[in-house]
Parts: C-alpha cells; structure tokens; sequence
C-alpha cells in the first residue's frame, strides 16, 4: 500500500509540474493573461457568434485560456485567466484540476463560464472554488468532446470548452480548485 501511495503522489506532482511548465507559470503577469483573454474572448465570438450575446446577457464571465491536462490513471491539469464583469478584468484565477480514473493522454484546451444571474456570479466569488464531476471525453487534434456534468454547468452557469488540442481519452472522476490569484 505504501508503494502505491507513493507512485500516487509522485504521479500527482509530475502531472502538476507539467501542467505548470506548460502554462509558463512565473510569466504570467496581469497585462499577459489581459491579452490571452482577449485574444480567446475574439476567438470564441468569431468562431461561435451566440456566444457574444451570451456574454452580453452575463453578469460576468470566466475566461480560462490555455488549461494544460495530463493523465495516466491519475491526471492533473493547471490554466489561469480572468473574471470580467461588463468585460472589465475584475479578478484573476488560476484553475487546478485533478482526476483519477481510465485515462491517458495529455490536452490544452480554452473553456468560459458565463454567470447568467447576480446570484450565481456572487457565490462563485465568495464560494470555495470547487467543481466536481464525472465524465467521458476525448481530444484529437482535429475535434473535441466531452459528455458529462460539473456543479459549476447547472443553470444559472453555462460553461463550454474549446480549442481543445492534444491527445487523450478517458472515463475520470475529478475535480477542479479556482483560485483568486495576484498575478
């Protein structure tokens, strides 16, 4: 049992050291992820025009770039981005994600949660930061896919990920930590 307990801890902490590195943790200031929200807010208006108008009905909007993951048996993943209320950066958060389950492979991919009442974006704000859930999904360079559920998807919150890249299949239990950070 200890043997296995210590494979479990130093897979966690390579998977995180990896998601890390990834990310360019240590240069990411608040003008850089400023501009990589930007850049993703312009990216998933051109390629999904809706999703402007769900930004319009918002009360705010998480917008999380770039999320590295890799797993095998047990994965982790880390991105940090940005809170804008009346697309104003409000605050920055760093999202940490662990799983554990079937699952191999590595991905990076953009994901936003869009508040749709005052309600929701307040105990986002106030609350401990943790989504759980359970799901399927896969990455190809080409498509993306996910069928599952986080706490965070019920109504009043619309989450939806994008731009995934990278290679990896799975059936995972998880969670995902938001931060408040100081970049």
């Amino acid at each position: 049992m200890a043997e296995f307990s210590r494979r479990v801890f130093l897979g966690g902490a390579a998977m995180a050291g990896l998601s890390a590195c990834a990310n360019g943790v240590g240069g990411n200031g608040g003008a850089t992820i400023d501009a990589r929200v930007d850049a993703t807010r312009d990216y998933l208006f051109g390629r999904y025009p809706g999703t402007a108008d769900l930004a319009r009905n918002a009360k705010g909007v998480l917008y999380m770039p770039l999320v590295t993951e890799a797993g095998f048996g047990i994965g982790g993943g880390y991105g940090r981005g940005a809170l804008r209320i009346n697309d104003v950066t409000v605050d920055y958060y760093s999202a940490t994600r662990a799983t554990i389950g079937f699952q191999i492979g590595a991905q990076q991919y953009a994901h936003a949660l869009f508040f749709m009442t005052e309600g929701a974006l307040t105990e986002f704000r106030r609350g401990t930061g943790w989504a759980v859930g359970a799901d399927v999904r896969y990455a190809t360079p080409d498509q993306g896919a996910s069928i599952g559920k986080e706490t965070t998807e019920i109504d009043p919150v619309v989450a939806l990920v994008f731009g995934q890249s990278g290679l990896i299949a799975g059936a995972t239990l998880g969670g995902v930590k938001y931060t408040r950070i100081i970049p």
